[in-house]
């Protein structure tokens, strides 16, 4: 049975989320403060955490770190602060997701099991392969052939992106919505197009003929395999 942990402090929220979670077969484990949630997580293993950020005895960030520092368990924050800086802060964090108030529970059961696949996906195998593009996800490293392929920060989170969702159609939006530069700035779909075309020189045999990146004209892209 997959194990949540939900560390929020009202109450409201909990018992709602409790009810539904547990309604869809999960097993689930509660908090209000920081303080319960650490001592929970030593003596528990939890398959994914919900955390609020504004907590009564500190904040979201902080327990993350304390998390973190124990195992690689996946997160996604849950929480009313919806301003960019702090998107960006959990992101950068490393969060797996980043869920504002309010929700819709079948959205954010959507979001968990997107999470759930991602991560179990990831634990059997770190090495995503499309023809002879090779990415090492846990070495953050981008081969063709045997050749390592020198990306920016924002390229190799285009492509990755882009490689997870193999086979199926991306669209511009969805790649917008989980990007942004290395100067915290969100990526307008210019810029996109400009980092599309300058990862296809990189990894195409033939960036004006692509094979790997293909345009699905109107929707955005999709990666053949």
């Amino acid at each position: 049975m997959i194990k949540i942990l939900i560390v929020e402090d009202d109450k409201n929220i909990l018992n709602t989320l409790t009810y539904y979670l547990q309604n869809e077969g999960f097993s689930v484990k509660t908090a209000q403060n920081i303080n319960k949630a650490i001592d929970i997580i030593k003596n528990e293993q939890f398959n994914i955490v919900l955390l609020d950020i504004t907590l009564p005895d500190g904040n979201g960030y902080d327990f993350y770190k304390k998390l973190k520092e124990k195992s690689n368990t996946p997160v996604i924050f849950l929480t009313a602060l919806d301003e960019e800086k702090d998107i960006v802060k959990g992101f950068d964090l490393g969060a797996d997701d980043y869920i504002t108030k309010p929700f819709h529970t079948r959205e954010l059961l959507s979001r968990i099991k997107n999470v759930l696949r991602h991560t179990e996906n990831k634990n059997i195998d770190e090495t995503i392969k499309i023809k002879d593009v090779e990415i090492n996800e846990s070495k953050k490293i981008v081969k063709k052939g045997s050749k390592e392929i020198e990306l920016t920060a924002l390229e190799y989170k285009i492509l990755l992106l882009l490689f997870e969702n193999k086979g199926g159609i991306i669209s511009r939006e969805q790649i917008l919505a989980n990007i942004w530069d290395e100067n915290e700035n969100f990526v307008n779909d210019n810029t996109l197009t400009v980092y599309i075309k300058r990862i296809r020189e990189k990894i195409e045999n033939n960036a004006n003929k692509p094979e790997i990146i293909k345009t699905i004209r109107g929707i955005g892209y999709k990666i053949e395999t």
